[in-house]
């Protein structure tokens, strides 16, 4: 049933409707001259030629001002796309920041989240029925012009894992509840529904009928079945890297697609635990207009319902264009589940989940009112009760649409219980529908119903305040930038536990999607360089356990994977998918590599690689190991790596040797010098395994690979320099390990340095206390590990009892290490427990043009495995001199910084962040103190000029949010820090007081990159005779380094089974990339690592070495529009691709699809 307020005002047709011959009747009026006559006669006699005239000449006016329309890519009846107009210029005063030829523009907003928790008091004030609002009432005349149109949406939420594995829910419900969709949605036209997550729906195409299949083409196409969303997962926001976010949605648009012919362009996003304006910006840069959330915190969701402010236009932070304004629906009450969605009174509302009646197995209504059947003697009743309901929350809002979702997790998963929900609910819509007086119209409908709905409504009313800034895009509501962590979801409940939670496989997490990074990237390569059918061969033989790769990395992003808030073997089930990728994609890396470096060719598909990847693990829940080079007299074995980044890289490397006496040579059989210093073990008893570290420096070409040979009696060169050990221990005897010359470690405190700083360390505790500079500043960082105790905290909650207490004590084990290249101080801390639970090491780099030559490196080891550890959460905590006044940045998805301020009226657990790679804290001063990550973990500053970051959590108990278990299966892990101090060289606004988003310097992000893509190293598993010598060996595809400011988030075939059946003309490649935005005021230390940074378009023409781009079309992040306007996009982005030249402004990620022809 269409609402006849709206309909006649669908943009799309309007126009032609005013030139159709009137229906009315002909006047009666007098006829007036015999000229008037002859023209109303030539008319007349002219009408359709007249008619197709004017139709002609609108029809011009409207591709003048409009462009030629653009075919609609998606089967659902909605209007052209909201973004596909020309974008208006805007003339408002940008704020800047940053300096030069890097300036950002900050955007201008009505509301930041910055100032809603400056303003909000967080008194927790109990609203009486809606508990975490207010008592809601209305006049009645509120609907008298305009009718309230409600849209009920059902829904059902299906969790890729959670408290079962993917396999076991799909089996058990999810193909239950898609077969009960197709069948319940066929019988009645009136009947929608929406579907989010592809993992499950894919799943189930290839298990449907060929009836079932086209039965859910058909409700597709006639709009009573929406895909929202559709990404592989309905990801979380807090913890996964932007490159998998882009990945698991791109693996499921693009499956979507192919498969049903559907693009979407709503987002629904009911379950992740606080949000990121990150995704907001990747999925308007997909083509996504609108977005649905729910889990943001109880006390900003009431301030903003207070003003009406629930749905706003999501503006990032740097915008000043408003390129990236795409609007969102944030839903107003506690829950997704049907109690907390049809209005404030979720006692009422839960008489309306029908499904809770007896008979079905959901619990009843814990409010004691219970649904009842609806029929002819209770609808007058029941159905007023609802729209009671439905009006108290429509003045939350400023439209009269309303969105009503109908659903929780895993329902409709029968046909009597979709039945049941749909028959009582068309009953009380024809109620509703069937009295004018009440000035309503409800019915079932999809995102895309409301979406539009609101938007005409708010098109033909303007809803805008006075002096609000709004969007040019989208008129009537406020503009917003910021995030929405931390979640609260009531009380001191702050969901900032999970930041942390199954750390171990965060970690894994992180690897997968540096190894697929690279694979993606090799494999390009290969079908690029290789020209063989050899190599088109491994590589498209390779592509079902690729797809299987992409996907299990795109599983985990799921808002209980990545998260760790799931059973221990769903978590198991997770871990065991990436390992098996894992060993996947490094077999195909290092039979690549033969091919690329014109090794071998033949039968690489079927014979085994002569490589093996450095770091192997054997199982999914151990830590990697390094496997060790055996090159006896006389041999030499060789070492291969691959730099996934875009610059040639130098860096200090290490591998593991059985014995000390070798010798490392380049691939031109140079000498290199070298570092030996002996494996150290977290084992208190015996420190030493007894196997050795080779250390050397490395020049590796950007996105290539590099040849090394570590023999063993290579006459004229000179052996690896054995590091000089110094030790100390009070409570037991280290033995000095074969061949290293030690000493006993005398006086307070110990020191080690590089040309650029000295550190200084607490003899007795093992823990750094200073650094200095060599112009002779110091500063302190007070390094402090501690745990706190939480008998509250679980899988999602971090609920302390109290501040944390450090755990080290006076007398532990120190091992010191002094060598020309690499520097270390080993700590097993003496603690309350026989074990420690943590062991860690301080290294710093000598290596010149290197970036680690700036970098402190932390690695702690940690092993909360036993009762002992229960209900105990690990931190290190950095106690500087830096006055930060409690203010510093973390960042969000590794794509962009956000501001944090530490409140007292929050509780401690709210003043926690994620930190997916960076944190830094910054003085009036200028200095700035930065702590990269290679997972995502925790962070807070508590007091002024503290940065503490949580290692690990052991947890006994549920926190009472559905898991039923608390976090026990913890992993001895890895933890890895890069740890940066800048002082700035130019004067910038002060960044404690300034509330602006502020960017990592140019070197802080080199460091990010380096840690968080490492050089991929790659062992010939036999040694060879030194007199059999192969010729240099080496690989460098690009023409030159790209400028260090310019990343390439990925290289790639996206579908290379498809590769060969693609004309040569197809764009079979794509490139993406990321221009980062850096502060100039910490330029020199960064400029003087880069040959240049992004100051003129790059050709991508001339981008690599003997393989010629014919043709550069610049796309979606997903891959599946070409609109670069629609997209957001300025018109540059799209012409300029044309010729080759990209331009990139700072912050944006950018997508092309490439047409390679090897040069002859």
């Amino acid at each position: 049933m269409a609402f006849s307020s709206y309909i006649g005002s669908n943009r799309r047709g309007g126009w032609a409707q005013s030139i159709l011959p009137s229906s009315s009747p002909k006047s009666k009026l007098p006829r007036k001259s015999r000229k008037r006559a002859a023209i109303r006669d030539f008319f007349i006699a002219n009408f359709f030629t007249i008619g197709l005239l004017c139709t002609l000449f609108l029809f011009l006016v409207v591709v003048l001002k409009y462009g030629v329309p653009k075919p609609i890519s998606s089967h659902f009846k909605s209007r052209a796309s909201r973004f596909s107009r020309t974008r208006k210029p805007i003339y408002r005063k940008p704020v800047s920041y940053g300096s030069g030829n890097h300036t950002l523009w900050g955007a201008n907003v009505d509301i930041t989240t910055k100032d809603l928790y400056e303003k909000i008091e967080f008194l927790d004030v109990d609203g009486g029925l809606w508990t975490q609002g207010w008592k809601v009432s209305y006049k009645g005349n509120e609907w008298d012009s305009e009718k309230l149109k409600i849209f009920v949406v059902p829904h059902s939420h299906n969790d890729p894992g959670w408290k079962l594995t993917v396999d076991e829910y799909y089996d058990q419900q999810t193909r239950h509840i898609l077969d009960t969709i197709v069948e319940t949605l066929s019988k009645d036209g009136r009947r929608k529904f929406i579907w989010e997550e592809m993992s499950y729906l894919e799943r189930w195409w290839r298990d449907a009928s060929d009836i079932m299949k086209e039965s859910f083409l058909n409700l597709v196409n006639n709009g009573q079945l929406e895909i929202v969303g559709g990404g592989w997962v309905m990801n979380d926001e807090a913890n996964s890297h932007y490159y998998s976010i882009v990945e698991q949605m791109t693996e499921g648009n693009m499956w979507l697609n192919e498969t049903i012919g559907v693009v979407p362009k709503n987002s629904w996003a009911i379950d992740p635990f606080g949000y990121s304006p990150t995704m907001a910006y990747l999925l308007r840069r997909m083509g996504f207009e609108n977005m649905l959330i729910q889990r943001t915190h109880y006390e900003l969701k009431k301030e903003l319902a207070l003003n009406k402010n629930l749905e706003y236009i999501w503006r990032q932070s740097w915008d000043a264009e408003e390129s990236t304004d795409i609007f969102v629906h944030m839903m107003p009450f506690y829950s997704y589940d049907i109690p907390h969605t049809c209005g404030p009174e979720p006692a009422i509302c839960c008489q309306f989940d029908f499904a809770r009646v007896r008979g079905f197995f959901y619990e009843l209504c814990p409010w004691g009112q219970h649904p009842k059947e609806t029929n002819q003697e209770n609808v007058q009743e029941r159905a007023l009760k609802l729209l009671d309901q439905y009006r108290k929350k429509s003045t939350l809002f400023r439209t009269n649409t309303l969105l009503v979702p109908l659903g929780d997790d895993f329902r409709y998963i029968s046909i009597d219980e979709a039945e049941t929900q749909f028959r009582n609910y068309q009953l009380l819509f024809d109620y509703i529908n069937s009295n004018p007086s009440l000035n309503a119209e409800a019915k079932f409908g999809t995102l895309e119903d409301y979406f539009r709905t609101v938007h005409d409504e708010a098109d033909r009313i303007n809803y805008s305040r006075p002096n609000e800034i709004g969007s040019v895009q989208v008129g009537g509501f406020p503009s917003l930038s910021g995030d929405f962590f931390t979640y609260a979801d009531r009380e001191q409940d702050y969901w900032s536990g999970y930041y942390v939670s199954r750390p171990f496989f965060k970690a894994v997490d992180r690897v997968l999607e540096q190894t697929l990074r690279a694979t993606e990237m090799m494999i390009a390569l290969l079908f690029g360089y290789c020209q063989r059918s050899q190599c088109e061969k491994l590589s498209m033989g390779f592509s079902y356990k690729l797809t299987a790769a992409r996907r299990n990395l795109a599983l985990f992003q799921h808002h209980d994977g990545v998260t760790g808030t799931a059973k221990d073997h769903v978590v198991r089930d997770y871990g065991n998918r990436m390992h098996t990728s894992l060993q996947d994609l490094q077999i195909f890396m290092s039979k690549a590599i033969e091919a690329l470096l014109g090794i071998r060719h033949e039968k690489l598909d079927q014979n085994p690689s002569q490589f093996e990847p450095g770091l192997v693990r054997s199982k999914y829940n151990v830590q990697p190991v390094h496997k060790a080079i055996s090159a006896r007299e006389g041999t030499y074995q060789t070492v291969v790596f691959f730099n996934p980044l875009e610059q040639t890289r130098e860096e200090v490397v290490m591998v593991i040797v059985n014995r000390p006496d070798v010798t490392v040579v380049d691939s031109n059989w140079t000498c290199i010098s070298s570092q030996i210093s002996p494996e150290l073990q977290h084992d208190k008893s015996k420190t030493f395994t007894g196997r050795h570290r080779v250390h050397w420096k490395v020049s590796v070409p950007a996105m290539g690979l590099q040849t090394y040979y570590i023999a063993n009696g290579f006459v004229g060169c000179e052996k690896a320099k054995p590091a000089k050990l110094k030790i100390f221990s009070k409570s037991s005897s280290i033995p000095c390990p074969t061949p290293y010359a030690c000493s006993k470690a005398e006086g307070d405190v110990a020191e080690i340095w590089n040309r650029h700083h000295t550190l200084t360390f607490d003899l007795s505790y093992g823990l750094l206390q200073k650094i200095s500079f060599k112009n002779g500043s110091q500063n302190i960082v007070g390094e402090e590990i501690g745990m706190y105790t939480s008998l509250g905290s679980g899988a999602y909650l971090f609920k302390p009892s109290g501040d944390s207490q450090p755990i080290t004590e006076a007398g532990g084990q120190i091992v010191i290490s002094e060598g020309p290249l690499m520097q270390e101080v080993y700590s097993y801390p003496r603690t309350a427990w026989e074990k420690s639970p943590i062991s860690h090491s301080t290294r710093i780099y000598n290596g010149e043009n290197t970036i680690q030559e700036f970098v402190i490196e932390k690695e702690y080891h940690v092993e909360l495995l036993d009762k002992d550890f229960d209900d105990r959460e690990l931190i290190v905590r950095y106690k500087t001199d830096v006055d930060n006044k409690r203010v510093f940045y973390s960042d969000l998805n590794g794509f962009q910084m956000s501001r944090r301020e530490t409140y007292d009226k929050i509780p401690l657990q709210g003043n926690y962040y994620p930190m997916p790679s960076l944190a830094f804290m910054q003085g009036t001063n200028g200095l700035r103190f930065s702590v990269h990550s290679r997972q995502s973990l925790g962070v807070a500053s508590l007091k002024d000029g503290w940065l503490e970051i949580m290692l690990d959590r052991r947890l006994v108990r549920d926190d009472g949010r559905g898991l039923g278990q608390g976090v026990m299966d913890n992993r001895a892990m890895d933890v890895v820090f890069h740890i940066l101090v800048e002082s700035k060289i130019s004067s910038s606004s002060n960044m404690v007081d300034n509330s602006l988003p502020y960017s990592p310097s140019l070197l802080s992000h080199l460091v990010s990159a380096h840690l968080n893509y490492p050089l991929h190293a790659f062992l010939a598993k036999k040694a060879e005779d030194l007199s059999l010598q192969p010729p240099p060996r080496s690989f460098s595809p690009l023409s030159a380094s790209l400028p260090c400011d310019l990343h390439i988030v990925n290289f790639k075939v996206p579908r290379p089974l498809k590769y060969l059946q693609q004309p040569l003309e197809d764009s079979r490649f794509v490139l993406v990339l990321h221009r980062r935005h850096w502060d100039s005021s910490y330029c020199r230390k960064g400029r003087s690592q880069c040959s240049s940074v992004v100051d003129e378009p790059v050709n991508l023409f001339k981008l690599f070495k003997g393989l010629a781009v014919l043709n550069a079309r610049a796309t979606s992040l997903n891959l599946l529009h070409e609109d670069t306007e629609m997209l957001g996009y300025s018109e540059q982005v799209g012409d300029a691709a044309q010729e080759g030249h990209v331009v990139i402004s700072p912050m944006e990620i950018q997508a092309y699809k490439l047409v390679f022809k090897p040069n002859q």
